[in-house]
């Protein structure tokens, strides 16, 4: 049997996340037929077919979700030993793969990666901003060493820590009905907001995912008006009046400039945290033990009450 080919089983895995052969090629930078003769030459080999073609994209059959599954146990398998083998150096050299949820980015982040960068030139940092599911997933398959997410996702195969303290405000323009009721420093309950129309983030994002489950709660529908994939531009459609709408504290710099006012909600769920997660058997390669470390000394937490990470519903192991 021919020996294992890591490209291959890549390209396998972004078809199964992707469900396209066109997308799939565009991530990895190469042309769409030969991603098509890659799985079909691996099909032939292995004598069984690993998707069911149709013209809205491909799936994996049963048997190509178990290859699948193999490939990412492999391809951990490597990541890993890249890890082991890196510490065998002096720590000054290597790399480090991050992968980033936009909240983590618009918070103390950046400032954070530029004071790593400075104190370890000789680590090529790769900084990659997704969704929390899929920042996950790369973890889970060895894509990224480690990953900054928010803490409504399950978290039983990761060993996590808490990066940042986050909030979820509700933002509105000052000729809103809401406006009256928003008061400089003061809470306001999610029930007094749920009446009216609001700009959405992101579809079954983390802050999406959040307030649904919390209208859910409420028994009441929230009213979408429009829906948008970034929070610039959450701010600008409500700028235009489109509606209310929700941002996490790690973007209120984002407000900056505009005549917008906005509140904190006041209910315990809305207190949030950013955690930093990696898989439990991940070894640490010296890049990774002083990123932590300095994610840690550097960590404040906030005034707001926030909970305390050992009750978060997302359990996990600390690092």
């Amino acid at each position: 049997m021919a020996p294992f080919d890591s490209v291959t089983a890549r390209l396998i895995l972004l078809l199964a996340e992707t469900g396209s052969i066109g997308r799939a090629a565009e991530r990895e930078g190469i042309a769409s037929s030969a991603v098509s003769r890659r799985v079909s030459d691996l099909e032939s080999r292995l004598g069984v077919v690993l998707f069911d073609r149709s013209a809205h994209g491909v799936k994996l059959t049963t048997a190509g979700q178990s290859y699948a599954e193999g490939c990412r146990v492999v391809l951990r398998a490597i990541a890993d030993l890249d890890a082991v083998m890196a510490d065998f150096g002096s720590g000054q050299r290597g790399g480090l793969r991050l992968a980033c949820t936009s909240s983590a980015l618009t918070g103390r982040l950046p400032e954070l990666l530029a004071r790593y960068a400075a104190g370890h030139p000789g680590i090529a940092l790769d900084i990659q901003e997704m969704g929390a599911a899929k920042a996950l997933l790369a973890l889970d398959e060895g894509r990224a060493d480690i990953a900054i997410v928010s803490d409504n996702y399950d978290f039983t195969r990761f060993d996590i820590k808490v990066f940042e303290d986050d909030r979820v405000w509700v933002l509105a323009p000052p000729d809103h009905p809401l406006a009256a009721r928003i008061e400089p420093r003061k809470d306001i309950a999610f029930a007094a907001v749920l009446d009216h129309a609001f700009v959405g983030i992101h579809h079954a994002g983390s802050l999406d995912r959040l307030l649904a489950d919390a209208a859910r709660a409420a028994d009441k529908p929230l009213t979408e008006t429009v829906r948008v994939e970034s929070f610039p531009a959450l701010v600008r459609m409500v700028e235009a009046g489109f509606g209310i709408g929700f941002l996490r504290s790690t973007s209120l710099h984002l407000l900056a400039g505009t005549d917008l006012v906005c509140a904190p909600l006041a209910e315990p769920w809305a207190l949030r945290q950013l955690l930093l997660a990696r898989r439990k058997s991940t070894p640490l390669s010296a890049a990774m033990k002083s990123f932590i470390a300095l994610c840690s000394e550097t960590y404040v937490p906030s005034a707001s009450g926030l909970r305390h990470l050992g009750s978060s519903p997302a359990p996990g192991v600390p690092l």
